[in-house]
């Protein structure tokens, strides 16, 4: 294994240098590079490639227990220590694979309210305006979806929710107890971005009193 190391980077660096760094000799070095390749050896590269192809063919999230299955599968004969002793030596990893952020809910385009908030977010007092967004965190469960509401004025959370799934209900949760626990204010903006949960991204922003008043386009509230 080390005269095959030194062979392979031999090109990089100073031959004497890695015999010297590997513990052997220069002169075995280039006896064993003139010999012609055992039988064993010439099996650990038809292994190696067989290795690399099931690696490769995984997207390289495959470790040495699964590349093993596969070559059992193709017909070799091996041990899961020569196959990850194979692996080491050239350097094949196993790359774990992602959690796959919940995907998005598929649901009908709905029209998006004017900009009123306009990337104004100072307030001169509370409950005049409200910012709305929800996240997922990964937990030791799954993921968990997060959602709150935001008052500009104060930069509290007023408002928030928790559920393992994405819905329209997570959302309004966390609006309704914004509503109630800060006294079923007249009149707040209340802007979020157009969401991906079917049946609350009907308004993108929209200011809210007792009976939840909307946007009116052609100017001033109705309900």
């Amino acid at each position: 294994m080390k005269y095959g190391f030194i062979a392979k980077y031999r090109t990089i660096w100073p031959t004497r240098t890695m015999c010297r760094l590997l513990g052997v000799s220069s002169s075995g070095f280039y006896d064993w590079l003139g010999r012609p390749a055992s039988a064993h050896e010439r099996e650990n590269a038809e292994l190696l490639k067989a290795i690399k192809d099931s690696h490769e063919a995984s997207d390289g999230t495959y470790g040495s227990p699964r590349v093993v299955r596969d070559l059992i599968d193709a017909g070799f004969t091996c041990s899961e220590n020569r196959v990850a002793r194979l692996m080491s030596a050239a350097g094949i990893k196993a790359r774990h694979k992602r959690r796959r952020a919940p995907g998005q809910l598929d649901s009908p385009v709905h029209a998006i309210a004017p900009n009123l908030l306009d990337r104004q977010f100072e307030a001169t007092g509370p409950n005049q305006k409200w910012a709305a967004d929800f996240t997922y965190v990964w937990t030791g469960e799954g993921w968990l979806f997060v959602a709150v509401v935001l008052d500009l004025y104060s930069r509290r959370v007023v408002g928030w929710s928790m559920q393992p799934t994405m819905t329209a209900q997570l959302v309004m949760d966390a609006l309704m107890m914004a509503i109630f626990r800060r006294g079923r204010p007249r009149a707040v903006l209340h802007h979020s971005d157009q969401g991906a949960q079917g049946g609350f991204n009907r308004s993108s922003q929209h200011p809210k009193s007792r009976r939840c008043l909307w946007d009116d386009p052609r100017g001033g509230w109705k309900n």
